[in-house]
């Protein structure tokens, strides 16, 4: 008998942490954050981290578990996330995917290899040295090149997952991480799941993301990343390159106004929920939840999640 997994996503501002807790109560459930920046400590305004008023006494996994300065990628949220699950189907409780990373949620559902070959450190080095010399453009056309896919999946200036997909195509003699990707992605999933898509209209969605970020400023966002600019952490860093923590950052530098990082939070924010979109349409057996289409009800699309988990028998 595989064990039952729910899985709860969608953009970003889109209303998932509500509606996961909401959920969580009704079916005996205990969240794990699949969010790429609510993982690290003292990074709290930035990301829209869940508070513990928010979580109502529903247990959360993969909140406030990392230090900023520490590594967290897909492979580390991986087997986090899936000691989480013992832990939880342990205490008979049924584990909530909730958060707006798509790898990481895919990931885990697929139970996908992330075993590496054996790591040739002179051609790493080598990479890193040419993204300090030639910027991180130059490394992105090496992979255009060589694996165009996986070029367009990945953002330019993310520098380490660049070098993995060079790294892989060069350890491999040529094979490219999108082929490999690709065949894991059709492996059948160990768990009964149901991967809900909370959606909205995108007008909506935008006026939602531009609230967000305004309320994020009158929270003390600035001060925030203030104080993580005190700490010792950089720009270099790849928690501080969150969204939202970059654009203040440059601000407290004196390369843009406080009203130009602004305009760029909302701005960016806006294209990564378009892109965030793109990612779970291409996603298989996903349910989707247009919150138009239940009249911006939350009751209704509650009942709409658990109609569906009673029918494929997860609750």
């Amino acid at each position: 008998m595989k064990r039952p997994l729910v899985i709860l996503t969608g953009p970003t501002a889109v209303g998932k942490t509500a509606l996961s807790i909401a959920l969580a109560k009704k079916i005996n459930g205990a969240v794990i954050s699949a969010d790429s920046m609510q993982v690290y400590k003292y990074m709290d305004i930035g990301s829209a981290k869940v508070t513990k008023e928010e979580m109502q006494g529903i247990r959360h996994y993969l909140i406030d578990e990392f230090l900023p300065e520490e590594e967290f990628h897909v492979v580390k949220f991986q087997e986090y996330a899936k000691r989480y699950l013992e832990k939880i189907y342990g205490e008979s409780k049924i584990p909530i995917v909730v958060g707006g990373t798509g790898f990481y949620i895919q990931a885990l559902l697929y139970d996908i290899d992330f075993t590496e070959q054996e790591r040739n450190g002179a051609y790493r080095k080598r990479l890193e040295n040419l993204a300090v010399q030639n910027g991180s453009m130059y490394l992105y056309e090496m992979l255009l090149e060589r694996d165009e896919k996986a070029a367009k999946a990945i953002h330019p200036n993310n520098v380490k997952r660049v070098i993995r997909a060079l790294e892989f195509y060069e350890e491999s003699g040529g094979s490219r991480i999108s082929e490999h990707n690709e065949r894991e992605r059709k492996k059948e999933s160990p768990y009964a799941f149901a991967y809900f898509v909370l959606t909205d209209e995108r007008r909506r969605l935008y006026e939602r993301i531009d609230r967000r970020v305004d309320n994020m400023l009158s929270e003390g966002l600035v001060n925030e990343v203030s104080k993580l600019h005190k700490m010792g952490y950089t720009k270099d860093m790849v928690s501080m390159q969150g969204l939202g923590y970059k654009e203040i950052l440059r601000y407290l530098e004196g390369d843009i106004s406080l009203d130009e990082a602004v305009y760029i939070i909302k701005r960016d924010t806006r294209h990564f929920a378009k892109r965030q979109l793109t990612w779970f349409k291409r996603e298989r057996d996903v349910v989707w939840l247009d919150k138009q289409e239940f009249a911006y009800d939350d009751e209704a699309i509650l009942s709409g999640i658990l109609e569906t988990l009673k029918n494929k028998n997860i609750i």
